[in-house]
């Protein structure tokens, strides 16, 4: 009989089903869900509030998971990919992105892609299948499990290793869209992995009927793959463009519950000669009046398996100096885990 991976429910369903399956009242629950995040917790003898009988019935029909590491590389600039491989076989990946004062942590939301990105490597993959909540918190479990305590900004395992999450791996989130919502509660239960919503990312390529949804269910941090708002040239880069055109996205983006204070972040592939000139600057600038965000511009990671460059360093700085002056907050991110292909559309799970 197949055990039943407790790290599938969130805490409100783990007291309901203790309760249905072994008659445990709600306090074992609560106990019982706290300890699955405990760093280093693999066994339910290691439950050392609960009784020992109650331990060993619970380790006959349940199970804690926790991923394998199948490989680990580490960049020269510091930045770790991790390929796990799942109970079916299956490669994921995740990147773990340290930097002076936090470490973000970049996750994935299923097993290859079905959006078909043209600049993206995972695209190149296909669908798979999606991930379970188990798998996707599962992530986070094992990267800090697997981190060394002077990497922990806080010294403590559970709460310092990791400050950020972004949901910038592999797979389209929103499309996986249950299993999403089900791994965030769990994330920022405090009895969980205990991050605020303040600190979690989740991206979307433009999934439009989820994207409301999303922010009044869980009040995390909305960041769009935008490219392009030209809707040729985005839907050449980005196929859920011809069904989800540039007007319905950012109308969704206007409507999107945003808390107070936050803004929703732009992510912008800078491709030489395709979406990287003064007048696609000033074009962005137009389309984005009455959204609060800022701009993320990503020049391009170049790969042997695709024909698109990266512009010039001073090309970017051009546009980048056009949205400054039309009034947005705008950054260059510098390119990250590049040499071993854990920059940004460079996961394709290969190992």
């Amino acid at each position: 009989m197949e055990k039943t991976d407790l790290k599938n429910f969130t805490q409100e369903q783990l007291i309901d089903y203790l309760q249905r399956e072994f008659k445990l009242p709600a306090f074992h629950g609560r106990q019982i869900f706290n300890w699955l995040y405990r760093p280093d917790i693999t066994e339910f003898s290691q439950m050392t509030d609960l009784k020992k009988e109650l331990r060993a019935k619970l380790s006959e029909t349940a199970r804690i998971s926790l991923h394998t590491i199948a490989k680990k590389e580490r960049s020269e600039d510091g930045t770790v990919k991790y390929a796990f491989r799942l109970d079916d076989g299956e490669i994921i990946e995740s990147v773990l992105i340290p930097e002076e004062d936090r470490n973000t942590l970049c996750v994935s939301s299923q097993v290859g892609c079905a959006m078909g990105c043209d600049f993206c490597l995972t695209a190149t993959l296909g669908f798979r299948r999606n991930l379970t909540p188990a798998e996707i918190v599962n992530q986070i479990c094992t990267v800090i499990n697997d981190m060394d305590e002077e990497m922990c900004c806080s010294g403590d395992k559970k709460s310092g290793c990791i400050n950020n999450l972004v949901f910038m791996g592999m797979g389209e989130p929103l499309a996986n869209f249950d299993n999403l919502l089900t791994a965030l509660d769990i994330i920022m239960d405090q009895r969980g992995l205990d991050f605020s919503g303040r600190k979690v990312t989740v991206s979307t390529c433009g999934l439009v009927p989820k994207m409301r949804e999303l922010g009044e269910k869980a009040p995390v941090n909305l960041a769009v793959s935008l490219h392009s708002v030209d809707d040729e040239v985005r839907s050449r880069l980005m196929p859920v463009n011809r069904k989800y055109p540039v007007e319905q996205l950012l109308q969704a983006c206007r409507d999107f519950p945003l808390p107070k204070r936050r803004m929703i972040m732009f992510e912008y592939i800078m491709i030489e000669g395709v979406n990287d000139s003064e007048a696609d600057a000033r074009q962005l600038a137009r389309q984005l009046k009455e959204i609060r965000c800022k701009i993320n511009l990503l020049p391009y990671n170049e790969s042997p398996d695709s024909d698109y460059k990266c512009p010039p360093r001073a090309k970017c700085e051009a546009f980048q100096e056009i949205l400054i002056k039309a009034g947005y907050t705008v950054f260059i991110r510098s390119s990250r885990g590049s040499d071993i292909s854990a920059a940004c559309g460079q996961l394709a799970g290969r190992n």
